[in-house]
């Protein structure tokens, strides 16, 4: 259920989320996998440390680390939250005197409106993509698939290629809380996916348990979210975009190309995985000029009496 890492009173903390806070287990879920985060960064940086040990300073260079991840905001700040609210039960049990996380702030979250990318942009940072390296032609064809089919970044990352129906051109996708749905995927990302499989993949050691998925590091495992977010940021910067981007951008851009031209907000939502058509409203970013097209051309008063 929770990553293997243990850091210090996991289980306790466990306890605590789930009995004293009543929360539910994808709540606490969250919890554990907000702080398993600080622990990686910690281990990887530092020879030893203990819980005592934990500094302000080290939670500062995290939060440093973390947004260098091209996170979201809202993410950012839900990760922080997290960790914040162990360092209060370590407090609150006394296993700490102090609380090292009591005086960084939380940013006030508000909602902005979506990054999106132009048609140019994506084909630059596709441009960027050095197809002579091993791992050139796989982020070919995660792009590719990001922007072709609008699927979230844990979606790809556990694509399998059992997955892939490729003389039907769709996807079976696992989405938020296991819900499963079909996606069409493109003659484009289809071509890019193949070259991929048939040739760069091959040559990897694949390790055992990760023979089906699609997309895979060096070593033969499936890609993390970090991963992904490190590439996507990278190709962004030598695309020269400024923009601050995401994998979660070409999900926007995806579904805001569709209804910029006239694709129905029923049929987005079905692709996207929503449940509430309001979320697709709010999600796809639909600009001022096409709203007032679309009442022009569609309502029987638009063009007048």
């Amino acid at each position: 259920m929770y990553q293997d890492v243990n850091f210090p009173y996991k289980n306790e903390f466990i306890a605590f989320l789930s009995l004293d806070k009543g929360l539910s287990e994808n709540s606490v879920e969250a919890y554990i996998n907000d702080v398993i985060k600080l622990h990686v960064f910690l281990y990887d940086r530092l020879d030893s440390y203990s819980v005592d040990s934990i500094t302000t300073r080290h939670i500062q260079d995290f939060l440093v680390y973390i947004n260098e991840l091209c996170l979201a905001s809202m993410s950012q700040a839900r990760i922080l939250s997290g960790i914040k609210t162990w360092f209060k039960f370590l407090n609150y049990t006394e296993i700490l005197d102090t609380n090292p996380a009591e005086l960084i702030e939380t940013n006030r979250i508000t909602r902005k409106m979506p990054v999106v990318l132009s048609v140019e942009e994506i084909n630059r940072m596709i441009s960027a993509i050095d197809l002579s390296t091993e791992t050139g032609q796989r982020n070919r064809a995660m792009i590719e698939l990001l922007y072709g089919s609008g699927l979230r970044v844990s979606e790809l990352i556990t694509i399998k290629l059992s997955d892939i129906h490729f003389d039907e051109e769709y996807l079976r996708v696992i989405g938020k809380g296991n819900s499963e749905r079909l996606v069409p995927i493109s003659n484009v990302s289809i071509k890019q996916i193949l070259l991929y499989v048939n040739h760069n993949r091959k040559q990897l050691d694949v390790k055992k348990g990760e023979e089906d998925y699609v997309f895979l590091n060096r070593r033969g495992r499936h890609l993390t979210r970090d991963m992904v977010f490190k590439i996507i940021c990278n190709l962004a910067s030598e695309a020269g975009i400024n923009k601050k981007i995401s994998p979660h951008t070409f999900r926007h851009t995806f579904a805001t190309h569709l209804v910029e031209n006239g694709a129905d907000l029923r049929v987005v939502q079905e692709m996207l995985g929503h449940k509430s058509i309001l979320t697709t409203e709010i999600y796809t970013h639909i600009d001022n000029h096409y709203l007032r097209q679309s009442i022009v051309e569609f309502h029987p008063w638009g063009k007048g009496k």
